[in-house]
């Protein structure tokens, strides 16, 4: 009986400190969508995409070690701490108050920024840096046709999903795609100006070497170039073996 009163005590206390503990979800990355609502559980998935984009980043600088990969992820970084800076400056609320999920503020929205941030870069990047990507000008134009349309509808979606989900208002995702679009601009000025000249002169530091970093700003189709160098060394190896 003793022991059995102890377990019980031990027990309601427990419970009694769970209870008075505070659960902060990781807004980050938790997206709510009305129950049954399979257009909400989409727009949900879509939403996501930002952490899709960022993860394809880090794939890219590790495997890759290209320079330019590197200055978009870093302006990527920059444009989410300006946003954390005139989120806690604005000090705007989320449209809707719910104190255990919305716990952030709300203007301009993140998401939005963060996908028209990467869809505007793109965009410059494939008019003025990205040439001859095919000896083909039709199979070229497609391309570059497939990658801005698929980065404009990525970014539209995003910015539709956060309003559907009632994450934002209009105000605040709209905020939040023109600071991007215009951070990009600014970022892309000054990679283009700026960094990529210093570029030559960067993979020759030692910490480059050790690194494997590389500038391809030079190579007019890096897919292209890679590919007919890979198949030569392996011909060349073939025949030594």
């Amino acid at each position: 009986m003793a022991a059995s009163n102890v377990d019980e005590n031990y027990f309601s206390k427990s419970i009694d400190n769970n209870d008075r503990t505070e659960w902060v979800p990781l807004t980050l990355t938790l997206v709510e969508y009305p129950k049954g609502d399979l257009i909400g559980k989409c727009l949900a998935l879509i939403s996501l995409a930002p952490f899709g984009i960022g993860s394809g980043f880090i794939a890219l600088i590790l495997f890759r070690r290209d320079l330019h990969t590197i200055t978009f992820f870093l302006g990527t970084l920059c444009s989410e701490a300006l946003n954390y800076c005139l989120k806690h400056t604005i000090c705007e609320a989320r449209p809707l108050r719910r104190d255990d999920i919305f716990i952030e503020y709300g203007m301009p929205s993140s998401h939005a920024q963060f996908v028209w941030f990467f869809a505007t870069y793109v965009i410059y990047f494939v008019f003025i840096r990205l040439h001859h990507m095919n000896n083909n000008t039709i199979i070229e134009n497609l391309s570059k046709f497939l990658i801005i349309s698929s980065s404009l509808i990525m970014a539209i979606l995003v910015c539709i999903s956060r309003i559907y989900l009632e994450y934002h208002t209009f105000w605040q995702v709209l905020c939040g795609a023109v600071v991007g679009i215009l951070f990009a601009t600014f970022w892309f000025a000054l990679t283009y100006l700026v960094f990529t000249p210093l570029f030559p002169q960067v993979v020759t530091w030692k910490i480059s070497e050790i690194l494997l970093l590389r500038d391809t700003t030079l190579i007019p189709n890096v897919l292209w170039f890679e590919y007919t160098n890979t198949r030569q060394e392996v011909r060349a190896r073939s025949r030594k073996l």
